[in-house]
């Protein structure tokens, strides 16, 4: 039997909810998600149960979509949550404003910000700025073992995400994805006709192998306008 609305789990669910439009969306496109976060919040429970903490906390779990649906402009996809404690948010690539130093692959976002719209980016790692106007920042895996990596790749949280993926492209209006590396370029197929701005990931690994030079920003903006919408202020200091 399938719902008629998405319940989230208690342990997950936003203090303020998820963002207007996207339950209705995300049930649109898979029917059975509430039960499949279900079992990810129990498998959750075990291991928080079995001393094996995990982050972000609860509430911050599903932060990326609280914002209205109808907002979103850009989509930029991460791994997973920075598996520091203290320092993941919710949003990919973010982290806690007086986290130092600053996360190594946001260092080089950063850079590439400077060298792409000559914006001076700030001595923080809070990304809210991009999330207030309308940058969705999704981890593909919304939760991760404190202090492993990757840890929680296996656990279920691509149903959700892809279905974030698949909402956003049906939604229509101007909009762009940003996508760094291999594991953020697998959702390009649930993108539809979606304009698509893929380089490497900004990783220190990876970074000079594409990710430099390849002005993200400028160019999310030109599709953006391309579509008829607005450009985006890329300044976080503003």
């Amino acid at each position: 039997m399938t719902a008629s609305r998405l319940v989230l789990p208690a342990a997950l669910a936003p203090p303020t909810g998820l963002g207007a439009g996207w339950a209705e969306a995300l049930l649109a496109q898979d029917r059975e998600l509430g039960q499949a976060l279900a079992a990810i919040a129990a498998t959750l429970e075990v291991e928080s149960a079995a001393g094996r903490p995990w982050l972000p906390e609860g509430p911050r779990v599903l932060r990326a979509l609280t914002r209205p649906l109808a907002e979103a402009r850009v989509l930029i996809v991460g791994q997973d949550p920075y598996p520091t404690p203290g320092h993941p948010v919710g949003l990919a690539f973010a982290a806690e404003r007086a986290v130092r130093p600053l996360p190594r692959s946001l260092a080089n976002i950063y850079r590439e910000l400077a060298d792409d719209l000559g914006v001076t980016p700030p001595a923080h790692p809070d990304l809210s700025p991009w999330f207030e106007r309308g940058v969705v920042l999704l981890n593909r895996a919304l939760t991760v073992e404190a202090g492993t990596s990757g840890s929680h790749a296996r656990l279920g949280w691509q149903r959700l995400t892809d279905a974030v993926v698949r909402a956003l492209a049906a939604r229509g209006g101007p909009f762009v994805a940003i996508l760094w590396g291999r594991d953020a370029q697998a959702v390009t197929p649930l993108l539809g006709d979606v304009p698509v701005i893929a380089s490497a990931h900004p990783s220190p690994l990876s970074a000079r192998r594409g990710f430099f030079g390849s002005r993200p920003f400028s160019r999310a903006n030109a599709a953006l306008a391309s579509r008829g919408g607005e450009p985006l202020d890329w300044d976080i200091r503003s």
